[in-house]
């Protein structure tokens, strides 16, 4: 018979299983679950900064929906073109917080033909609207409510969390992804690494 545990010894232990199953709550990749209800959160996965090598980018899988004010689009047009494509959501905190980094970045690049296209991943379009009001966001999203174009990346790059970004060259082969916020300057560096011949 194995002994009792000792009160402290077992409050520890169900504090212990209580963290586990909270982490485990919050580590959601994109296309499992929706986002929370209080505007307040992310969808989680490995962050950090992955470029691809020249000789071993993946081609982007083609793309195409209706965007938040409801002009079809295709990410084929912008063949020939750096593409910045930003996989978000307005009850994303992450997302709100590299917007402003993401707008002026659009108007910094756009003179030297590099094109910025968001994702808009499980939200309403009246929320979408408000938040690229809100930020200053220019550039076209595409309304993706059920992950559709998401998943579409499954079998190349697939976004890990939101916000993910993708840096996408000229021949339509992706060069870097960013899971997370992305920076500026991180940003701004994966551009011109874009905009170089592979």
């Amino acid at each position: 018979m194995r002994p009792a545990l000792s009160p402290c010894r077992a409050v520890a232990a169900v504090l212990a299983a209580g963290s586990l199953l909270l982490a485990a709550g919050c580590a959601r990749a994109a296309g499992q679950n929706g986002p929370p209800g209080n505007g307040q959160s992310f969808v989680s996965g490995d962050s950090g900064v992955t470029v691809y090598p020249a000789g071993a980018r993946p081609a982007v899988p083609s793309v195409s929906g209706t965007t938040l004010t409801g002009a079809e689009l295709s990410l084929a047009a912008y063949r020939g073109h750096v593409v910045v494509l930003n996989f978000w959501g307005s009850w994303c905190t992450p997302c709100r917080a590299e917007a402003p980094a993401l707008a002026a970045l659009d108007r910094h690049f756009r003179p030297d033909g590099v094109r910025f296209l968001g994702v808009d991943i499980r939200d309403s379009t009246a929320a979408a609207d408000a938040f690229r009001r809100n930020f200053g966001i220019t550039y076209p999203s595409l309304s993706d409510p059920s992950d559709a174009i998401a998943l579409g990346f499954r079998h190349t790059v697939p976004p890990a969390g939101t916000p993910t970004t993708l840096v996408i060259g000229r021949s339509g082969q992706i060069v870097a992804r960013v899971v997370g916020e992305a920076s500026y300057s991180d940003l701004a560096r994966l551009i011109g690494k874009a905009g170089q011949p592979a």
